[in-house]
């Protein structure tokens, strides 16, 4: 098999489960990978989004795992990197290290801050930083995603989540009629998000656009 393969990403496709084997490491071109720790009675909570900005399998360690599913929100391409070759690249270069624990850095922090916002924000404000995240990584205002599958992403339940989409809807600021969400005005969706979304934002954007420190 070669170091890396162009793959695509079918809706609901898993890349690892909770202790299992990290076989590769996956850089998505667009789509949506959501991190999800499942419960006992089969329901599953979503810790974190990855996208074109990210890597999905990260932090890494020879023979490693993680304690969270990888499955596919929004279909999409990437990159499939053998495990094996990532930690090579990993340790022979510097620049490439600096990134990655950058990233990871960022990803822990967009955990802790799903965290508080999964607890303190309402399902509307929740469900409006869902789907600018998702805009972001797709770069599109148009999607597919159930609400069965929303709801589970955002921990609610299906009545809930098409709730605060009729609410959504109904003040113009995105359009959804079977599985297919158009996001019609997205200044009004930033407005209706909780902080989170600029928070999160903000992390992500620190490690795709800040220049490398010298001697990187």
């Amino acid at each position: 098999m070669e170091a890396a393969t162009n793959v695509t990403f079918d809706v609901r496709t898993v890349l690892f489960e909770p202790g299992g084997p990290i076989e590769a490491v996956y850089f998505p071109t667009d789509g949506v990978i959501s991190l999800v720790t499942p419960l006992n009675d089969g329901a599953v909570v979503e810790v974190a989004t990855i996208g074109n900005e990210g890597i999905v399998g990260v932090p890494l360690v020879p023979l490693g795992a993680l304690a969270v599913r990888a499955i596919t929100q929004v279909a999409g391409r990437g990159i499939r990197v053998d495990a094996a070759v990532f930690v090579e690249w990993f340790e022979r270069s510097q620049a490439f290290q600096t990134l990655v624990d950058r990233y990871t850095q960022a990803l822990f922090g967009q955990i802790a801050q799903a965290a508080a916002c999964n607890r303190l924000h309402s399902s509307e404000e929740r469900l409006s930083r869902w789907l600018l995240m998702s805009q972001d990584r797709v770069e599109s205002s148009q999607f597919m995603i159930t609400q069965e599958f929303l709801g589970q992403m955002l921990g609610a339940r299906r009545s809930t989540v098409s709730v605060s989409a009729g609410i959504l809807q109904r003040a113009g600021l995105i359009s959804y009629t079977r599985g297919r969400v158009t996001i019609v005005n997205r200044e009004g969706l930033e407005a209706v998000s909780c902080e989170c979304y600029a928070v999160i934002k903000a992390e992500l954007d620190l490690v795709v656009r800040r220049p490398p420190r010298p001697g990187d």
